[in-house]
């Protein structure tokens, strides 16, 4: 069974050609320029995708010094640590921002842990990406269906799926809308020292360890000189370094239970059409 993602069209609508343009002439410009340009542009109909790493609190404190009505929002995927919970707390009080929080379909992830249980990413691959899939990007594809832009904190940096990412690019798996990554050309060290003059909030979970910050069963600290995103599923072999969100995974394994989840929560008249 299908189960096509029918986007609205956005209202501040972007073409290649514009955005290509565009993106030749913030790749050589700070990101505090980048988050200006977007927010001239977009207005309330962009917003700022955290997961509260390092890089979107970076983020958060640039754009709330430009906007402070910058909006921010953020998947919870139901194992988020606690240190996260925690500084988002922290965030929301330091800048006085509403965090707009979308989580997973309750009768999908219920049908998911009632077939495979509640730590079935460790077992496999494609129940690992069935799990990101129902926990993250589902969600993400609701979420993003009230912007007609988003702004995350990758950098070229990271992983060598990021390598190639512009600072604006339009994002067709997500209905075309806009893509904003400000801190695409910045290392982990100029993160850091921003964090450090500014101070801005961030997770305690780096001070101990930890480099690269998701759900807490996948998530592990890393020794020293250790590749940030080696502490993410790190019992596998040979598999991406993603969840979905920021590039398209296709195995022709999880996708079929994904569809069956879907189409159980159809049959049963659960759910919201996502």
């Amino acid at each position: 069974m299908d189960h096509e993602i029918v986007f609205p069209k956005p209202t501040v609508v972007m073409d290649e050609l514009e955005a290509g343009e565009v993106a030749v002439d913030l790749d050589d410009r700070e990101p505090q320029e980048v988050l200006a340009w977007a927010i001239e542009r977009f207005g309330r109909e962009l917003a700022i995708c955290s997961s509260f790493q390092a890089e979107g609190c970076v983020l958060i404190d640039m754009a709330h010094r430009i906007d402070p009505g910058i909006r921010v929002f953020t998947i919870d995927t139901g194992r988020t640590p606690q240190e996260t919970y925690d500084l988002i707390d922290k965030i929301r009080e330091r800048y006085a921002i509403r965090i707009e929080t979308f989580m997973p379909d309750t009768s999908v992830a219920q049908s998911m842990v009632t077939r495979h249980g509640n730590n079935l990413f460790y077992r496999d691959v494609n129940l690992r990406l069935l799990c990101c899939q129902v926990r993250k990007v589902l969600p993400l594809r609701k979420a993003l269906l009230n912007y007609s832009g988003w702004i995350t904190g990758l950098r070229r940096d990271q992983w060598a799926t990021r390598s190639n990412i512009r600072k604006i690019e339009i994002d067709h798996d997500h209905g075309g809308i806009v893509k904003f990554a400000p801190l695409a050309d910045w290392t982990e060290a100029e993160v850091w020292d921003y964090i450090r003059a500014h101070d801005v909030p961030y997770n305690s979970l780096y001070d101990k360890g930890f480099k690269s910050i998701g759900c807490a069963p996948c998530t592990r600290p890393v020794g020293e000189g250790q590749d940030a995103r080696s502490g993410r599923w790190w019992w596998e072999t040979g598999a991406p370094k993603e969840c979905g969100m920021h590039c398209s995974i296709e195995t022709g394994g999880f996708e079929h239970e994904l569809a069956a989840l879907l189409g159980h929560r159809e049959m049963t008249g659960n759910g919201d059409g996502v």
